[in-house]
């Protein structure tokens, strides 16, 4: 399982159940290791109270017998009495004599074998330089633990007579069970703590991606080209908060940025066709110029050809001032947004009235109906159909064996469709995305402005143009529009 390609929400989920299983585990061990010191220490302290108490239990025996207080007489002065003190205290005791030989034992069979009838020379040596005059020893048997006291015993006046001997079973019964009722106690705890880690941890994922899957969402939103809305969210937390407040500010200045852009493009569009209509304007001009001054230069009142070679300079000009007229117009009809009209048109008697104003042969025109009803400018309609036919038959090379352009009108219920179809040239793919740019032209005559005119037309009526083009083939170009 890879972890980086986990959600956040599992990722937090899966740390919270991580981080309860191993806070129940270091509890375990530390309950565990805790139980253990507990009993250790449990054991040490009982061993003492024992033998304090026995000690105390020998020192009255001592005191009140009849015998001779040495170590020869220890076998008769506790003959009756150690087994008396051992019922009392439930401990065996083992009586050396200060070389370590076995005097008196109250030997219970438990733990028989654990007696030695001599002691360790170890043992002698270690009780005897220790400043307490006490030794403990710990050793295993038959896997039950023992602790051994040695201490010595003394007489009324300290002296010392025998070797006081403790063998203690370490009887950890009770503790093991409360320990394992404990940890058993701590696994239903952690359970249900696991559970409620993961229901918290649900909702707090579901809190926190909530809040990122919004920010992500509005990035994706994010367009250059549209008003972009804010981020609002309430109860956001501190990081959260800085991260909406990042992207709003973002959004702030992606909204200047691109008004900005907007008037630098708009404004470099106008530059462009301004260069554009004076270059246009200037080619009429320079044959005007020559043809007056030609004129100017062989003016003769009494050529008899004077009459004729007038009228060929009045048409040259002529021309060339209609040339500059059209241009224009061109201009001026492409800055002038068309005014929208409530005008019902039958659109197929509209594209038919267009299509009589070419003499060309080779135009068909194709209707699923004779009527078709549309709300539109009478003029903009014959104005968006006559330049797209004009193109297309521009389009096509003069070499062509068989030019044909196609037009058809239909509708889809809610829709009037227009596609003007020719097998032209094509267009290019580099030049596709130029191609409603009001500047742009691939012909070496023209302005350019036709097929940025039609589309302002046709978005002004709620429509799109669109077209699919390939080079050697032809082009379609599909205006949509609705119905009435």
């Amino acid at each position: 399982m890879n972890i980086k390609r986990l959600s956040l929400r599992a990722r937090i989920v899966i740390n919270m159940i991580l981080l309860v299983l191993v806070a129940s585990v270091l509890i375990a061990a530390v309950t565990i290791y805790q139980y253990k010191e507990e009993a250790k220490d449990y054991h040490k302290e009982r061993l003492e109270r024992k033998e304090k108490a026995i000690k105390q239990s020998i020192d009255f025996v001592i005191k009140e017998t009849t015998y001779p207080v040495n170590t020869a007489n220890i076998p008769l002065i506790f003959k009756d009495e150690i087994f008396e003190i051992d019922a009392i205290h439930n401990l065996q005791i083992n009586l050396y004599d200060l070389e370590g030989q076995l005097l008196k034992s109250s030997k219970r069979t438990i733990q028989r074998d654990t007696i030695g009838n001599y002691l360790d020379p170890e043992i002698l040596n270690i009780l005897s330089n220790t400043l307490e005059h006490r030794h403990v020893v710990k050793n295993n048997v038959a896997g039950h633990t023992f602790q051994s006291s040695y201490t010595y015993i003394t007489d009324e006046k300290f002296k010392t007579i025998a070797i006081l001997n403790l063998p203690y079973l370490e009887n950890d019964d009770f503790f093991n069970k409360e320990l394992k009722e404990f940890l058993t106690r701590l696994a239903y705890a952690y359970l249900v703590l696991i559970l409620v880690a993961i229901i918290f941890a649900y909702f707090i994922s579901k809190f926190i991606t909530q809040s990122l899957r919004t920010i992500s969402d509005k990035m994706n939103e994010t367009r250059l080209e549209k008003r972009n809305k804010k981020i609002q969210i309430k109860s956001a937390s501190e990081e959260i908060e800085t991260l909406v407040n990042s992207y709003n500010s973002m959004i702030d200045e992606l909204e200047a940025s691109a008004v900005v852009l907007a008037m630098n493009e708009r404004e470099q569009a106008w530059r462009e066709m301004a260069k554009q209509v004076a270059h246009e304007i200037k080619n009429p001009l320079t044959p005007m110029r020559l043809t007056v001054q030609s004129f100017e230069r062989k003016f003769d009142p009494t050529d008899e050809q004077i009459h004729q070679k007038l009228k060929e300079y009045s048409d040259t000009l002529i021309q060339q001032i209609d040339t500059m007229s059209s241009i224009a117009s061109a201009f001026s009809n492409f800055a002038k947004m068309p005014a929208q009209k409530s005008e019902e048109l039958n659109v197929v008697q509209i594209v038919k009235l267009a299509l009589d104003i070419f003499n060309e042969d080779n135009i068909e025109f194709h209707s699923e109906t004779n009527k078709i009803i549309a709300k539109f400018d009478r003029t903009q309609l014959i104005r968006v159909v006559t330049n797209l036919v004009k193109n297309g038959i521009q389009s096509i090379p003069e070499d062509s064996e068989n030019p044909k352009i196609e037009v058809r009108v239909f509708t889809d219920m809610e829709n009037v469709i227009i596609t003007i179809e020719d097998n032209g040239a094509g267009i290019a793919e580099d030049t596709k995305a130029k191609i409603f740019e009001p500047k742009f032209t691939t012909k070496s005559s023209g302005m350019g402005l036709g097929l940025g005119m039609v589309k302002n037309i046709v978005e002004t009526y709620n429509g799109s143009i669109s077209f699919t083009s390939a080079l050697g083939k032809g082009t379609i170009f599909t205006v949509t529009f609705p119905a009435s």
